[in-house]
Formats: structure tokens, C-alpha cells, sequence
């Protein structure tokens, strides 16, 4: 089975845990990654308005924006990094690329952590998202321009002993799930 089929079926079935951990598990993860960035202040913060039953960064980013600049991506051109938006609570929403929800605007900021949704994760920090190779390149993008910080957030049911890797796909610094940082694999 070729990589890119492997990578096809992680995500058929990743979707499936995820959305069955969402029903269950979406205020648990909420409450977790609000209380663990809880102390962020003066930074320039991605989040990400969930569509699906991705895990609900939309607490967090409300309370981080009393102290941070919170931003989202937004998707301008295919097989180019992201950009990112800035977003504040109750800002005008437009529909964008992929039928995404996007501040209608809003000032384009580089993000110092970024906080990035997935399908399934492993211990290497390892992320399987949708294919579109967006956060790779974004992140690709960022390192090579200085410090970032990526932390996927998901629900533990979509941690896997592996994800399917290829030379382009970036590591996270870490996830975090409603249990906890997952830790890093020795």
C-alpha cells in the first residue's frame, strides 16, 4: 500500500474516533487547554475556529484574547503556507477557503504558538491532518524564519502507535488532549 493510501485510511478512521470522543470529551479538552495556557500573556496566539467535531479551542481563545493577540489561518492560496488573522470575540465572520469561517478582517500577524487541529497523533508528535499539507507548510515556513511553538490539540482517543510520515510533514512541539500533555515518546 502506497504511503499517500496508508495516509487516506489513518484519516478515514481517525475521523471516526474523533468524532465519538467529541460527544463525549469536547468540555474535558476545552477546560484542559484553557487552563493550560492560562498563564500566556503578550503573545501572538493561532487557534482556529472548529469545524467537525475537531476538539473547541473557542473558550481558550476568548479568554486568551483579554491578554494576547489571538489569530486564525486563513487559507489564501492553494499549496502555500497559511496566513493568519487576527480574531477577537465577536468579530465579523466571512465563509473562506474550504467553507471555513474567517475574521472578514483583521490584522495579519506571524504567531509565536500556534495551536493546531488534527485527525490523529502519536508520541513522536507525529500530526495527520486533513492532506492539504497547510500547518506542514506553515510550520516548514515558520522554523526556518525563527521560534514557533505547535501545539496540536486533540482528544486521546486519536492518539495512534504511528502516523503514516513523509520528508515534508512537521513535528508538533507537543500535544495536548482532555488528559493531559501527551508525553513524548524516548
Amino acid at each position: 500500500m502506497t504511503l499517500a493510501a496508508r495516509k487516506a485510511v489513518a484519516r478515514e478512521e481517525a475521523a471516526l474516533r474523533r468524532a465519538a470522543a467529541h460527544d463525549l470529551h469536547r468540555a474535558a479538552a476545552s477546560d484542559r487547554l484553557r487552563a493550560h495556557l492560562s498563564e500566556q500573556a503578550g503573545r501572538v496566539i493561532a487557534g482556529y475556529l472548529p469545524i467537525r467535531s475537531e476538539a473547541d479551542p473557542l473558550p481558550t481563545m476568548e479568554a486568551l484574547a483579554a491578554r494576547n493577540r489571538v489569530v486564525v489561518p486563513v487559507v489564501t492560496v492553494a499549496r502555500q503556507p497559511l496566513v493568519f488573522r487576527e480574531w477577537r470575540p465577536g468579530c465579523r465572520l466571512v465563509q473562506g477557503v474550504f467553507g471555513v469561517m474567517v475574521p472578514a478582517d483583521g490584522a495579519e500577524l506571524v504567531p509565536d504558538l500556534i495551536i493546531a487541529p488534527l485527525l490523529a497523533f502519536d508520541r513522536k508528535m507525529h500530526r495527520l491532518g486533513y492532506g492539504g499539507g497547510f500547518y506542514d507548510r506553515t510550520l516548514a515556513q515558520l522554523r526556518k524564519n525563527g521560534r514557533i511553538e505547535a501545539l496540536g490539540f486533540a482528544y486521546a482517543a486519536q492518539g495512534v502507535a504511528a502516523v503514516p510520515v513523509e520528508a515534508t510533514d512537521e513535528p508538533l512541539d507537543a500535544v495536548l488532549t482532555e488528559s493531559g500533555v501527551v508525553p513524548l515518546a524516548p
